[in-house]
């Protein structure tokens, strides 16, 4: 089994990276594999509404000049899909939309490839807009039919400059138990 999570994040090794890398960690103890894929400081393009994906129905956008595509192959081969931003003016980065509206439409095209995969949101957040951030993200999981556990609280961090989120004790237990509960999620549907 594999689980792929995705930072769009631009710093590589940030905040979201950290917790990202967390949740990762509980699936790699349990001898999965994992993948940790940068999003974030890439230039990308938001969807075109140019509906191509709908006319060649193989999980790709017409945009193929970014790393979208190469992101949304590896999401429909994975069995679960962490998505990470960080919040940027109360909402997740354009990377991460990006993906989402690119991604939703292609995979849409192939009727739908990504329900039933374990899928889980994590935000990160100097003081506040977490929660619409971690909205969008879950909003993307839920309407595409994936299975979106739970944890001890909502996945956040708190944090701004690079290396505060390793202090948040409080996100890094949850970020464990979400990762425990991802792994407990697929031994489930696996077994």
């Amino acid at each position: 089994m594999k689980v792929l999570a995705i930072n769009a994040s631009p710093r590589p090794n940030g905040n979201t990276a950290t917790m990202l890398r967390a949740v990762l960690h509980e699936a790699e103890v349990a001898g999965m594999e994992t993948e940790l894929v940068q999003l974030g400081g890439n230039r990308v393009s938001g969807c075109r509404a140019c509906m191509a994906c709908q006319k060649m129905q193989n999980g790709r956008c017409a945009i193929d000049d970014d790393i979208i595509n190469g992101i949304i192959s590896k999401m429909l081969t994975a069995d679960a899909i962490v998505l990470g931003s960080p919040t940027y003016f109360a909402d997740v980065t354009t990377e991460m939309k990006a993906l989402i509206d690119r991604a939703g439409y292609a995979c849409r095209s192939m009727g739908r490839p990504l329900a039933r995969k374990v899928g889980a949101a994590v935000s990160v957040h100097r003081r506040g807009g977490a929660v619409c951030s971690y909205d969008t993200m879950n909003h993307f999981l839920l309407i595409t039919g994936m299975i979106v556990p739970g944890s001890t609280y909502w996945n956040f961090a708190a944090a701004r400059n690079i290396g505060e989120a390793e202090k948040d004790s409080e996100a890094l237990a949850n970020m464990k138990d979400l990762g425990q509960n991802i792994v407990w999620l697929l031994q489930k549907i696996h077994n």
